[in-house]
């Protein structure tokens, strides 16, 4: 499993991963800017204030502050600031706000917004004029224009641009495609490249938005949470029997959004018309405990949700007698991740206090790597249930074939020693040759095993009906071939008595064989299907067939 990115803490949650059927993503699922460039020189991701040339500061300030929709809330009795607006709105004014030390209500007090272009899906961008509200005369006669949209958009209507020193520099052809390669490299690393463009003209001018001559102030690269191999993922989740949940801190219209987009609500679905489907952490709070308990299995999005709304989610869950894996990275997801049957932490962003609280590490933050541990979680279950079906064939064929010789007076084919010698080939090679079996699409598209969980009330069987069909029929079969060669070997075939006691035991290691390959497909008629693809197995087939 670590070839796939996976480090597993404790080796049963990788068997209970197989029987999982519910998925909680513990996400805030918001964007987050990762990648700065003043100029052609990038900015670390902890950059603070004193990394920026003041002037260029105050620029990127009222660009983030004044040409947005969006807008910032600080508690008056906590240290929490609560950031409303578009996801991409959001990020730019955490970061602003956090890393910057942007004061958005002190900048609207100080500048006067003269006119504004809101951003459309066609023009890729967003503008705004403003002018010094309370300065000296001269500050009151200059016009500020701040421009932010798509990077090649704003790009186009740049002629210069600020270095990381605040100096302002002509733009030529080759500082251009350098400019380009840089957003061309972002967007290449799964990033949502925006710009910020500012120009200063006199009060004379008008206030109309100047769309050209502008000086280009920095390049952001903002991450998006839902990669596109991720719809895919949740898709095959879904056509494994696993429900996927999310719980998040974002409000209900980005959530909803984001939802959409992964897979998690489908547009043509009932769920984006349920109002149960999508709920908010407070609401499902004050629900009653019988509430809950009716309308957990309902719900695909949880908004607005606190640590405590998670851990409740996930205890209902599991009342409902459903087999829960929460994927979560924050500290605050580490109650979750410990309560939940499989607790799943992402490795690169996941914190120290969530990954001692998980079961598995995903390495990679991908959440195919989740279907990865699901696929290998069925295929645990499942080699584990060809192994006991191979064992089981074995020992009721023996035990019958030794009865029966015991009853009629003969002498018993199979000794301690003949027996230990067929154990031992099928107990080590044997179930060795199924343990290597690797998971199959086939497989992960199957419901869940019906297995024991922690809340589970009653306790339901690990060979199936299909095995003991499979065991019965095996045990027939060798049950009868090893009887004939017993009572009529020596006349059938014209051997003595010593030939045909190795005889029946070639045949009864032979029949083991053929049992092993009969054991790769439980339910399927093709058991040779992928054969080929396992050299291990075939390998000791052949060991086996040797000995």
């Amino acid at each position: 499993m670590m070839a796939d990115k996976v480090i597993v803490r404790k080796r049963s949650a990788c068997e209970t991963m197989g029987s999982a059927t519910t998925i909680c993503i513990l996400t805030l699922n918001q964007m987050k800017v990762t990648k700065f460039w003043l100029g052609q020189d990038p900015i670390g991701e902890d950059a603070n204030s004193s990394s920026v040339a003041p002037y260029v500061l105050n620029l990127i300030q009222q660009g983030v502050a004044l040409n947005t929709t969006g807008s910032v809330y600080r508690a008056t009795s906590g240290s929490n600031t609560e950031f409303c607006g578009s996801p991409s709105e959001k990020a730019l004014l955490s970061w602003a706000s956090l890393k910057l030390g942007m004061e958005m209500e002190k900048l609207k007090q100080n500048y006067t917004i003269l006119l504004v272009e809101a951003f459309n899906s066609e023009k890729k961008r967003s503008g705004v004029s403003i002018r010094r509200s309370t300065s000296t005369k001269e500050d009151n006669s200059t016009i500020h224009v701040h421009w932010k949209g798509a990077a090649k958009i704003i790009l186009a209507m740049c002629s210069s641009y600020y270095d990381v020193f605040g100096r302002m520099k002509d733009m030529d052809g080759n500082e251009r495609r350098i400019f380009e390669k840089i957003i061309e490299d972002m967007e290449a690393s799964s990033l949502r490249c925006l710009a910020l463009a500012h120009v200063q003209i006199p009060d004379q001018e008008g206030h109309e938005l100047k769309e050209d001559g502008l000086a280009l102030v920095g390049l952001v690269g903002i991450e998006d949470p839902c990669r596109p191999e991720v719809r895919k993922a949740v898709e095959d989740c879904q056509k494994a029997g696993v429900n996927v949940t999310m719980i998040t801190g974002d409000n209900v219209f980005a959530a909803r959004e984001i939802a959409t987009e992964c897979g998690i609500l489908r547009p043509d679905d009932q769920d984006m018309n349920d109002t149960e489907a999508v709920v908010e952490g407070e609401v499902f709070r004050n629900y009653t405990p019988e509430e809950r308990l009716e309308k957990v299995e309902k719900i695909r999005v949880m908004v607005r949700s606190s640590p405590c709304d998670k851990l409740l989610m996930v205890q209902c869950l599991k009342d409902k007698c459903h087999v829960v894996a929460v994927t979560g990275g924050g500290t605050n997801d580490a109650q979750a991740l410990k309560e939940a049957n499989i607790g799943l932490c992402m490795g690169k962003q996941g914190t120290q206090v969530a990954k001692e609280s998980s079961d598995i590490i995903i390495l990679d933050d991908n959440f195919i790597s989740i279907t990865r541990v699901l696929g290998w979680g069925r295929c645990v279950y499942n080699n584990i249930q060809k192994i006991i079906q191979l064992q089981l064939t074995v020992n009721i064929a023996a035990l019958v074939i030794n009865i029966v010789e015991a009853v009629l007076g003969r002498e018993i084919p199979f000794t301690v020693l003949k027996l230990l010698w067929v154990n031992l080939i099928i107990d080590t090679l044997g179930a060795l040759a199924l343990a290597t079996e690797q998971p199959t699409k086939e497989l992960l598209m199957e419901k869940p095993p019906p297995v024991m969980s922690r809340t589970t009330t009653q306790a339901q069987s690990l060979i199936t009906n299909i095995m003991w069909r499979n065991i019965l029929f095996q045990a027939l079969y060798q049950v009868v071939a090893i009887l004939i060669l017993q009572f009529s070997g020596e006349s059938i075939f014209h051997v003595n008595e010593r030939v045909k006691d190795t005889m029946i035991l070639s045949t009864s290691v032979l029949c083991q064989v053929f049992n092993q390959v009969n054991a790769r497909r439980l339910e399927k008629k093709n058991v040779f299907k992928g054969i080929d693809k396992n050299k291990l197995f075939l390998g000791i087939i052949g060991i086996t067939i040797i000995l």
